[in-house]
């Protein structure tokens, strides 16, 4: 709990003002703040006494007269209203009305209000955010009601100090987002009600419940602790004692964060599973099973007949959401090509209050869940239905509503995730991938799922390059004890253990199987050569390794690193996650951000072009290249992610990720990758060196040439918009060399993939090709 009004928990005062200092997220994530006046020797806010400098700094309270709760679910997750003192105010951001509200709320929050005799207040808040134009940002809107209802200030004096930091803060962004702000400061006293605080408590007082019962042991005696804020109580003895932590965890921590979440009309559903693709927290789910399963489904369980001519008549498909997972950015709205020719408006997928529908939808997930998943050998992977079919093994992360790496990440641990082990630079993807106390890596039905380790931002790529070598060296070890005990276990399938092809789902899964088989027989070899066998055997099963990271790392205080592996011939893949800027650490400036964009060391706009990594990974000819946008051409990317892991040499995949940080409505994420393609800004291609061996082009160009003005994309995005605020002369003179420069790009790439294959006969004076045959593992892979 925070002391102060602003979003890192803020406020200054001079002695007739205030001043809001912070208007970021951490506000929202915790819900709520309080307001002390212990200090004043009083019980109520009024004998606030303000100093002449700002207060900057944050104060646990122990003892509030104010608690105001700005995420309404979050009244039965925590014990918001245990430090409000008798006859405190209590604010609530309620999606009830103020008339309905009281039969809503839980009884312990009623106990609580009645037995300390709360003043009650109520507000809508998105509601008004809504209707103003603010979207989802509700911090102008509680800051107002709290100014309004505490008495720090007068009202008309609160306003206007509140509407000069509005334009203080966000004047340079525009007008229209002052004015906006503006409007939800003088709407909000309209929407503010004090509720009639009645004497009999309407509900049953239960005990908060952190996790779900049948969650595991740990998760119930440390997660949960965690989740409480009580993990200073927990003893060391209770963590795991070689820092490794258990996986599959988030799916326990239920958020429900979103006041909307999408609800699947099957009626019209094409089943492309678009949606599932794009989901940021892998909350859309599908399958396709036999419909006997149907029996004991919840009454509003919904499912279709399987589209396909692979399925047989008894084959069902449904689409599931996790109800208490969605996040509410919209995405598969937006991406779901289907239209509802019905009803305008409307279309495969619609987004719809959370609240009428949550208890149905949380019975409908946990009966999905129990449905088995489907037969990985038979989903046709190299397409996005088929992909979508794969469970995802990344889910329910910590990462932005809208955000645009983590389904790059979900669909890497869709295809691969059962078998890969994942380096993570330092950045968005560590924090969000491996923050305590939950893990988003998760595990399939048979316990397998990705092995995941943090590294730093300088030396994440030699770090995934340690994996692959220590595991081919185990797996080298593991082939040269089957040769030695082949007589006790048999040489056929020491050969077929050696030998075996591993280069789809049904290789894989052939080989597990005679793993199985070989741990049988290692049980009655009771040699130190068995034994030593038995704990390498999994290591002859093809390990996907990926080594991930942000443009941070993988541009600048990586790329030394980077490029060395690269360099090395190792097989490894490695993904960049694309957003163009320091994303986690506030914003600042790197070698991937484009010419004209306002970024932190960049406040005039970065004068210089973006660097261009992949034609830098290209140039050495041995590595597998792609350039990848989900919005703009969702196949390829599948594709170009199954090149990748098959190819046996370094792969680089370069992701564009939009992000908050762009300045963009995240709803409309996909459509801006889309125009970034569109523009020529961000061309999408693959270069594939085995191509290069049969006598084509490695270069493939994907997308086509630029057909809308730089300016279309460049320009519903703040970090570009912003610079015609600042100094509009700047920002067109940046424009029209950033726009010449998609152009000379685009000339170059395609006169690149339109070059012949040198002939057979080109070769070095010894006779030998001029590079290794493409494709071929290195000496170190």
């Amino acid at each position: 709990m925070f002391f102060g009004l602003g979003a890192d928990g803020t406020v200054g005062a001079n002695k007739n003002s205030i001043k809001i200092i912070g208007e970021g997220t951490d506000f929202n994530a915790q819900g709520y703040f309080v307001y002390d006046s212990r200090k004043a020797g009083a019980q109520t806010v009024s004998h606030l006494r303000f100093g002449p400098e700002p207060i900057r700094s944050t104060y646990l309270i122990n003892e509030a007269n104010f608690v105001a709760c700005h995420q309404y679910q979050f009244l039965e997750q925590f014990d918001v209203l245990a430090n409000a003192l008798p006859g405190a105010t209590f604010l609530l951001n309620s999606p009830y009305p103020h008339e309905e509200v009281w039969s809503h709320i839980p009884g312990s929050v009623q106990r609580a209000i009645i037995d300390k005799n709360l003043k009650f207040w109520v507000i809508d808040a998105y509601k008004v955010a809504r209707e103003t134009g603010m979207g989802s940002r509700i911090n102008t809107i509680m800051q107002t009601c709290f100014f309004a209802i505490s008495g720090v200030l007068s009202r008309d004096e609160a306003i206007n100090r509140i509407k000069d930091a509005i334009q203080k803060t966000y004047g340079a962004k525009g007008e229209a987002i002052v004015a906006m702000n503006y409007k939800a400061v003088d709407e909000t006293l309209a929407h503010l009600y004090e509720v009639e605080v009645p004497k009999q408590v309407s509900k049953p007082v239960e005990t908060l419940q952190i996790v779900p019962e049948n969650a595991p042991d740990f998760v119930q005696t440390v997660t949960a602790r965690l989740l409480a804020g009580e993990g200073d109580a927990l003893p060391v003895s209770a963590f795991p004692k070689d820092g490794t932590w258990p996986t599959a965890t988030t799916q326990w921590e239920k958020r429900n964060i979103s006041l909307e979440i999408p609800i699947w009309d099957e009626s019209i559903c094409i089943q492309c599973n678009k949606c599932a693709l794009v989901c940021p927290h892998a909350v859309i789910r599908m399958k396709i099973y036999d419909k006997v399963l149907l029996d004991g489904a919840p009454p509003t369980f919904k499912h279709a007949a399987a589209r396909g001519k692979e399925y047989s008549e008894d084959d069902v498909y449904t689409l599931q959401i996790a109800p208490e997972d969605c996040t509410g950015c919209t995405l598969c709205v937006e991406f779901c090509p289907v239209k509802n020719k019905a009803e305008t408006g409307k279309k495969a997928i619609n987004m719809t209050s959370v609240f009428p529908i949550r208890e149905q939808e949380r019975s409908n997930f946990n009966f999905f869940l129990e449905l088995p998943d489907f037969d990985r050998t038979k989903a046709d992977v190299h397409t996005v239905k088929g992909s979508q079919l794969l469970r995802p093994l990344f889910e329910f992360s910590g990462a932005c509503a809208g955000c645009g790496e983590t389904p790059y990440v979900k669909l890497v641990s869709q295809l691969f995730g059962d078998r890969s082990i994942i380096a993570n630079a330092t950045g968005c993807s560590s924090i969000y991938g491996g923050n305590l106390p939950t893990t988003p890596w998760a595990q399939d039905s048979a316990g397998r799922g990705p092995a995941w380790s943090n590294s730093l931002f300088e030396d994440n790529a030699e770090f995934g390059m340690g994996f692959r070598i220590s595991i081919d060296k185990q797996r080298t070890q593991a082939e040269e004890l089957l040769q030695q005990l082949d007589g006790k276990l048999g040489k056929q399938l020491v050969e077929e253990l050696i030998n075996a092809d591993q280069s789809d789902e049904s290789g894989i899964n052939e080989q597990r199987q005679r793993v199985s088989v070989l741990k049988e027989k290692l049980a009655s070899v009771d040699t130190d050569e068995g034994k030593r066998l038995l704990s390498l055997a999994d290591y002859l099963i093809r390990k996907s390794i990926w080594i991930m990271g942000g443009d941070g790392w993988a541009y600048d205080i990586g790329y030394g690193g980077l490029d060395h592996v690269l360099a090395s011939g190792v097989d490894v893949n490695i993904l960049v996650l694309d957003t163009e800027v320091y994303s986690n650490t506030g914003g600042q400036m790197s070698k991937a951000t484009p010419m004209g964009a306002v970024a932190k060391f960049a406040a005039g706009g970065k004068p210089m072009l973006k660097k261009d990594l992949g034609l830098m990974a290209m140039s050495y000819g041995h590595v597998y290249v792609a350039n990848v946008a989900m919005g703009a051409k969702d196949a390829q990317t599948v594709r170009a992610c199954l090149e990748a892991e098959s190819y046996r040499g370094p792969s680089l995949i370069i992701a564009y990720s939009h992000c908050i940080a762009h300045g963009i409505d995240m709803a409309k994420g996909l459509e801006q990758q889309a125009l970034a393609v569109e523009s020529g800004y961000w061309p999408l291609y693959r270069y594939d060196p085995r191509l290069a061996a049969d006598g084509k082009n490695p270069l493939v160009l994907d997308s086509k040439p630029p057909k809308i003005p730089l300016k279309d994309y460049a320009y519903r995005e703040t970090r570009f918009k912003m610079l015609t605020k600042i100094d509009a002369e700047r920002a067109k003179d940046l424009l029209e060399r950033a726009q010449e420069g998609v152009h000379q790009r685009w000339r170059f790439y395609e006169n690149l993939a339109q070059q012949k294959v040198a002939d057979e006969g080109d070769s070095r004076s010894d006779g030998k090709p001029v590079r290794e045959t493409a494709g071929e593992p290195s000496a170190a892979s």
